[in-house]
C-alpha cells in the first residue's frame, strides 16, 4: 500500500528518571519491554541510557536514538537537535582507581566489542587522577553523587576527542557496599538504584561540556551469590562488568547538533516529537517542563510508582493518565492512527453546543 502523502515520522520520547525508585525502569534495564513495545507502534523512539542499558543485556531497535539525559534535556527544551548515525567511534574512559584485574576485565569488553559486534573504538585513556565517586541518597529516598575529580574525567574525555571519538563510555571504580541495607533492597526489586544518581552525574558533566553522546556503566567488584534476586535486578550479576550495554547504546546515539550547525533532511527537533510517557509522579524533570510548552502528547503512567510525587496535576501539565504501559501503547497507536481515545470506549459521550460542558479526554 502506498504511504500516505499526509504522513510524518511519529515520533515519541520515553522518558523514566534515574535513581528515583521507579517501579519500572528502576532497576537493570527492566524498562526495555517498554521500549521494544512502543518501538512498534512509532516511526522513531526516543529514549535514554536508564531505559536501555541492562548490563550484559540490550535489544538493538532500529528506530530508537540513545540520548543521554542532560542531551534529551537540551533537545526537549530546542536547544539541541539529534541527527542520526551509521556509526560512532567510541571513546573509552577508565578510571585510574580500578584495580588491574577489573581494568583487564573491561578491555576485554571493549576488544570483545569490536571483535564480535563490529563497534569502534578508539584506544582508551585512564584518567590522571582516581575520579574519586562518592554516592548520596536524598530525603526523597532518590540517589545522587558526586566525583572529586572532575577535572580529571573531562582532560581524558578531551585526550579522546582530540584522537577523533565521536561518543565517550566512561567506567569509573563506584564504592563497594555490599552489605548496605539500600543495595540488599534493590537485589531485591524494593529500593532504590544506589548507583544510578551518580552515574547520572558523570554523563551529564561530560555531554554539557562537550555536545558529545556519552554514558557510564560503573566498576565494581562481583557480588555474592543471591539465589532469591529479584528478576529485575539480575540481569546486573551476570559478569564483571556493566560495559557490554553501553557500547552497543553508544555505536548509534544520534550527535547532538545545535542551531548553528548546518541543517540536514534526518535532523530531529523538539517539535516534532508527537508524545511522550513519562511516570505519573516524576513529571518535575526538565525535559516534561519543556515538552508540556509544545503541542507533545504527555501520557502518564501510573502502575510506574516513585519515590517522587510530582504529578502533571500538580504542576498545571495537561496530560492523559493510563493505568499502565500496555494502556500508553495502545494510546499511542490510537493517536499515531488519528483516532481519539474516547472512540475506543463504549462510552463516548454526544457532541453538545459550544460552551456546554461536557467530559473530554485529553
Amino acid at each position: 500500500m502506498p504511504a500516505s502523502l499526509n504522513h510524518r515520522p511519529y515520533t515519541a520520547v520515553l522518558l523514566v528518571p534515574t535513581g528515583v525508585g521507579a517501579a519500572i525502569g528502576g532497576y537493570a534495564g527492566d524498562a526495555l519491554p517498554v521500549a521494544r513495545a512502543l518501538a512498534q507502534v512509532v516511526d522513531r523512539l526516543i529514549t535514554h541510557p536508564n531505559v536501555l542499558n541492562g548490563a550484559q543485556l540490550y535489544w538493538p531497535l532500529p528506530n530508537a536514538l540513545y540520548v543521554e539525559g542532560y542531551g534529551l534535556d537540551q533537545f526537549a527544551a530546542g536547544e539541541w537537535g539529534l541527527r542520526p548515525v551509521h556509526q560512532n567511534r567510541i571513546g573509552l574512559v577508565l578510571d585510574q582507581a580500578i584495580e588491574p584485574e577489573l581494568r583487564v576485565r573491561h578491555l576485554q569488553v571493549a576488544d570483545a566489542a569490536q571483535a564480535t559486534l563490529g563497534l569502534s573504538l578508539t584506544d582508551y585513556v585512564v584518567t590522571d587522577a582516581p575520579l574519586g565517586v562518592e554516592l548520596r541518597t536524598a530525603a526523597s529516598g532518590a540517589t545522587w553523587g558526586t566525583i572529586h575529580q572532575p577535572a580529571s574525567l573531562l582532560r581524558a574525555v578531551e585526550k579522546l576527542k582530540d584522537a577523533r571519538a565521536e561518543a565517550i563510555a566512561v567506567v569509573a571504580r563506584f564504592p563497594d557496599d555490599s552489605g548496605t541495607e539500600a543495595l540488599q533492597l534493590y537485589r531485591h526489586g524494593k529500593g532504590v538504584d544506589p548507583l544510578a544518581g551518580a552515574e547520572a552525574v558523570i554523563s551529564h558533566l561530560v555531554v554539557r561540556t562537550f555536545q558529545l553522546p556519552c554514558a557510564h556503566a560503573p566498576a565494581l567488584s562481583p557480588l555474592p551469590l543471591d539465589p532469591s534476586l529479584s528478576p529485575r535486578s539480575a540481569a546486573e550479576e551476570l559478569g564483571y562488568t556493566f560495559l557490554p550495554c553501553v557500547l552497543v547504546g553508544l555505536s548509534r546515539a544520534p550527535q547532538l547538533i545545535d542551531q548553528r550547525t548546518s541543517p540536514q533532511a534526518q535532523d530531529i527537533w523538539a517539535d516534532q516529537v508527537d508524545a511522550l510517557i513519562v511516570p505519573e509522579t516524576a513529571c518535575g524533570g526538565s525535559a516534561v517542563l519543556s515538552f508540556s510548552q509544545s503541542a507533545t502528547k504527555i501520557i502518564t503512567v501510573k502502575d510506574n510508582s516513585t519515590r517522587l510525587k510530582v504529578t502533571a496535576e500538580a504542576l498545571g501539565i495537561q496530560s492523559l493518565t493510563v493505568q499502565s504501559y500496555l494502556e500508553a501503547v495502545g494510546v499511542v497507536a490510537a493517536h499515531r492512527a488519528g483516532v481519539h481515545p474516547a472512540a475506543l470506549s463504549a462510552n463516548l459521550p454526544a457532541i453538545q453546543p459550544l460552551g456546554q460542558s461536557r467530559q473530554q479526554s485529553s
